[in-house]
């Protein structure tokens, strides 16, 4: 066994002594080099014989090898119109709550200054967050994401030569996610163009560009997933799928088709997938930026109705040919859709010459039609086509200033109007002895409706407290938190559901 294991150490102290002496270069006279010899290639120290290349180099003749890929090209000729957006947000932490790492039986040396029981100053920090956005006008307005840019103190623009700017918020819409934004002083910024996202198609080729993970202009190729996806986020979701990598910071950057033209804005992802994301429709934005450079925020329309989809079941009890269109839940009293004669039941088929394929798209065509328009709004009702007329009002924000409408009561707040229980309710909605209080209306895009809360549901209870009156809710709400637990009593069934005022 001794003697093998000499043998071994042997022959691997000749293995290394003659790779040394081979790196070495030295080699007695006469001795052939095993050393590969060199020639004028990058890399191969001068002075050796030229080696016999074994590979072939392109271009292939007849192929034009010199020329980058379309991709390519264009990403050289848009980068100069996409920015990645830097921000800071001053957040505010009193020490005493937070974690203190402290070992049993030994001081406090790792929490607040002095130890336990000495009170510290609440300290300020500084927290920076990373975004991407798109010029839209050589004057200096740039598109981004609502959430890449609010609340935040500051915002730096950094451009693909390496220069950056300050830009200061023109406008916001938290419901679309769409945020303007302005660098003052330039007029020759590099815009974009904006295409048309109603044409693209599910396989068509789409690029992103952005700042993921702070990696500066990264470009990603793939294609149209899907059109028209809904993720919960609110009335107007009407998002862009894409397998073209989408990360966080990415937000607010363009997609665009093969011709250059921004087809929607990279918004969202799924963090338990890959090669999902979504991004804002730009046909959407084009109705938004002009609101938002004129007044920083977005008025939409409304004319009182809540409506559900059009299921199977629902068609056949109806005796409907179609589950299109949307079906009139609840109209909300005083309102524009009152005001024409709209009523419960009745299936609104088109808006102002847009068809109403599902329930969303009513909320869509009213969003966007401006205040005070007359539409014509075609339905039906008892299986009988008939066309009506509404001026559509405005949309009253939940939390809106005084000054632009009525003052809120703490209900619609969270967007319900709710009523004492009398016999013509209880016949309205079927209430039986129920006790509390009901709703009457839901505002489709307020904060209840997304919750779940729905016209004909009774309140029975207010964060744990019993509600027997409209008044009691009242103030119940008004002194509660940013969050209210609602008991709900539906039909034979109970449910809690938790509302927040922001939704």
């Amino acid at each position: 066994m001794a003697r093998a294991i000499q043998i071994a150490l042997g022959a691997a102290f000749g293995v290394l002594a003659a790779f040394l002496i081979v790196r070495s270069g030295w080699l007695p006279e006469g001795t052939p080099s095993t050393a590969p010899p060199s020639s004028s290639a990058p890399g191969i120290a001068p002075g050796s014989a030229p080696s016999a290349r074994f590979w072939a180099e392109g271009p292939i003749e007849g192929e034009p090898g010199s020329e980058h890929s379309r991709i390519a090209k264009l990403a050289l000729e848009v980068a100069p119109g996409v920015v990645n957006v830097h921000t800071s947000k001053t957040v505010t932490r009193d020490p005493s709550q937070g974690p203190r790492f402290q070992f049993p039986g030994f001081p406090d040396i790792f929490g607040r200054p002095g130890g336990r029981g000495v009170p510290q100053a609440p300290q300020e920090y500084h927290v920076p967050s990373l975004g991407s956005g798109f010029v839209i006008s050589a004057d200096g307005y740039i598109v981004t994401n609502n959430h890449v840019v609010e609340g935040v103190d500051e915002i730096r623009v950094h451009f693909s030569d390496g220069t950056e700017r300050e830009a200061k918020i023109v406008g916001l819409d938290a419901k679309t996610d769409i945020a303007l934004v302005r660098v003052e002083g330039v007029t020759d910024l590099h815009a974009l163009p904006l295409g048309d996202s109603d044409a693209i198609l599910p396989g068509d080729f789409v690029i992103a560009i952005g700042n993921p993970f702070a990696l500066d202009h990264t470009v990603t190729f793939g294609i149209v997933s899907a059109k028209g996806r809904e993720l919960g986020q609110g009335p107007y979701d009407d998002y862009i799928q894409t397998d073209a990598a989408i990360n966080p910071g990415n937000s607010g950057g363009p997609l665009l088709d093969l011709s250059g033209s921004v087809v929607g804005i990279n918004t969202a992802i799924n963090p338990q997938a890959n090669t999902i994301g979504f991004a804002v429709p730009i046909n959407l934005a084009k109705g938004i930026l002009p609101q938002l450079r004129e007044s920083g925020a977005v008025t939409r329309g409304w004319i009182g109705v809540s409506v559900q989809a059009v299921t199977p079941e629902l068609a056949k009890a109806l005796s409907l040919e179609a589950t299109d269109g949307a079906l009139v839940a609840q109209v909300a009293p005083g309102s524009p859709a009152e005001r024409a004669g709209i009523q419960r039941g009745d299936v609104i088929l088109d808006v102002d010459g847009k068809a109403v394929g599902k329930m969303r798209d009513l909320s869509r065509a009213i969003a966007a039609t401006p205040v005070g328009k007359t539409i014509p709004v075609r339905l039906l009702r008892d299986g009988k086509e008939m066309t009506v007329e509404i001026s559509v009002d405005k949309l009253s924000e939940p939390g809106a200033r005084a000054s632009e409408t009525r003052t809120l009561s703490a209900a619609e707040t969270f967007g319900i109007r709710v009523q004492d229980i009398d016999d013509e309710l209880r016949e309205q909605f079927e209430l039986g002895d129920t006790e509390g209080v009901a709703v009457v209306a839901v505002n489709p895009e307020g904060p209840a409706a997304r919750a779940g809360i729905e016209p004909g549901d009774v309140i029975v209870e207010a964060d744990r407290k019993l509600v027997r009156s409209a008044a009691e809710l009242e103030k119940l709400i008004a002194g509660g938190g940013e969050t209210i637990l609602f008991l709900v009593r539906r039909g034979d069934s109970t449910l809690f559901i938790p509302v927040s005022r922001k939704g």
